[in-house]
């Protein structure tokens, strides 16, 4: 039988002696101490604001002014994006004049067939007109609308697609915005559990960005089970408003053995 060298015999007794330490620190960590990150038969979810959106613009023209960045608070109708609306005014402003002078035409015609000198007929499609004129300055309002991106709801910038004095097409998305109200919570769960959830069941949540475990209850249940994976879509919310939740962490959700 070959002898071994001394480094040999060195690696094999540090190789024991890595796999003795492993096995003892096994040995000494409580069952119960178990990472419930680790687990897997745990329920993964995912958290999602109640409110979001993309904002994209109305119209083709030149941004002006962009009023967001990434994580900046927005409050409810403020205006986030300013487009260089010169043309659309210039239009409200020609189709005011018509009217103007529709309406003057009207009066006008109104008089003379109160003199007999105009018929009814003339009278009605100077009628006409008027109708005409305010539905285009109605519709050059409307244009005008279309001048500034206005945030829905309040909340938070989550993405930025364009720069200041960049010129966009109509649809080009201009922002993500997440509402900064409660959080809901989305998780798929095999559907031989619908006996034990419903809406109102109580959730144990455990998040993996924050280590913590939230108590949670299912506010919503999917009313079609999927037939392929036997999985049905729920949603949840948490007890309260954790402050140091956000949009997009994930974690996994257990129920608790009391129920």
């Amino acid at each position: 039988m070959r002898r071994l060298s001394c480094s040999e015999r060195g690696a094999r007794l540090v190789a024991a002696l890595l796999m003795l330490a492993l096995s003892s620190a096994h040995a000494a960590k409580p069952a119960g101490n178990a990472d419930p990150l680790d687990d897997p038969n745990a329920i993964r979810v995912l958290l999602a604001p109640n409110l979001e959106t993309t904002l994209s613009s109305e119209m083709n023209g030149t941004i002006t002014e962009l009023r967001a960045s990434l994580g900046k608070p927005i409050a409810k109708s403020a205006v986030i994006a300013q487009m260089n609306c010169a043309e659309v005014q210039a239009r409200a402003n020609v189709a005011k004049a018509e009217l103007n002078m529709a309406s003057q035409n009207l009066t006008a015609k109104r008089s003379l067939r109160d003199l007999k000198a105009a018929g009814d007929i003339e009278v009605a499609m100077a009628s006409t007109d008027v109708e005409k004129a305010k539905g285009a300055l109605s519709l050059s309002k409307a244009q005008l609308g279309y001048c500034q991106v206005v945030a829905p709801f309040s909340g938070r910038i989550a993405k930025v697609y364009v720069k200041p004095y960049q010129t966009v097409s109509a649809g080009t998305p201009i922002v993500d915005v997440v509402g900064d109200g409660a959080l809901k919570v989305r998780l798929n769960v095999p559907s031989a559990l619908l006996v034990k959830l419903r809406s109102g069941s109580r959730l144990e949540i455990t998040i993996h960005e924050t280590g913590k475990t939230y108590p949670a209850h299912v506010s919503a249940v999917n009313s079609r089970v999927d037939a392929v994976a036997q999985t049905v879509e729920l949603e949840a919310q948490f007890d309260g408003t954790p402050p140091d939740l956000v949009a997009g962490m994930s974690g996994i959700a257990r129920i608790p053995a009391s129920q």
